[in-house]
């Protein structure tokens, strides 16, 4: 059940936790460590989880083939140049 700690091993914890915490707090400290596990199962699952994925991100990446590189000419539209007939200088 619990790997190496068989049935009397647990019995014998059990009664010494309930000597020194008493029959009061035990169900409180009980839930509480509950919750600890608990949280720390989402946690190192959530890690796992993000390790896989940028992993399998990385795995893509490398087998991908590289994409043509563009050519280094780009158009740009002329200057803006003023209107022919205008005093007033706006900008086209």
């Amino acid at each position: 059940m619990f790997g190496s700690i068989g049935m009397p091993e647990l019995v014998i914890i059990l009664v010494i936790a309930l000597i020194i915490f008493g029959p009061r707090k035990l169900p409180e400290l009980g839930r509480s460590l509950g919750r600890s596990i608990g949280e720390f199962r989402r946690a190192s699952n959530e890690l796992r989880s993000t390790l896989e994925e940028e992993i399998r991100v990385e795995e893509q990446k490398s087998t991908a083939p590289k994409p043509a590189s563009a050519s280094s000419e780009t158009q740009t539209d002329p200057p803006a140049e003023p209107t022919a007939g205008s005093s007033s200088g706006t900008w086209r």
